[in-house]
């Protein structure tokens, strides 16, 4: 019986069993901190791949204290959060992966922000993601171009 955690470790086993979404939905709406990403990915069918490892240089933030971030947020809080995670990066801790949307146009990290950042600050270049995208075309397009991260 599969029980939730926020490691990657339970991730792969919740994959391998087929109920990848029912982990991202927990952790969304518990360690994630974002029911209303949770909430939004509900509102129409959505395709889900992984844990798959991939090169961290696909993926951008989109939110930080920055001004070109899409969600900013206080520079001392994102930073501070950045340096636990860095120093749990460095310390093997088994973070959850990031999760990432797929569509036509690439990737869009959707959440793992601080994560990300802390890979970076870290030389970490290949970290696991969770692939989602809606419709099958999407779908398609992702296992087309990127079969060997799959």
């Amino acid at each position: 019986m599969l029980a939730y955690d926020r490691t990657l470790t339970t991730a792969r086993a919740f994959a391998e069993a087929g109920r990848i979404e029912e982990w991202i939905h927990a952790y969304l709406c518990s360690d994630g901190h974002n029911q209303p990403f949770s909430d939004g990915l509900k509102l129409e069918k959505r395709f889900y791949i992984g844990p798959v490892t991939m090169p961290l240089h696909l993926f951008t933030r989109c939110c930080g204290p920055e001004e070109t971030m899409k969600w900013r947020v206080d520079a001392e809080g994102f930073h501070r959060r950045v340096s636990v995670l860095a120093d749990a990066i460095r310390s093997h801790a088994d973070l959850p992966p990031l999760i990432v949307q797929y569509t036509a146009e690439g990737f869009t990290l959707t959440d793992g922000n601080h994560r990300y950042e802390a890979y970076k600050q870290c030389g970490i270049t290949e970290v696991a993601v969770i692939l989602w995208g809606t419709g099958q075309a999407d779908e398609r397009s992702l296992r087309g171009l990127y079969h060997e991260y799959l």
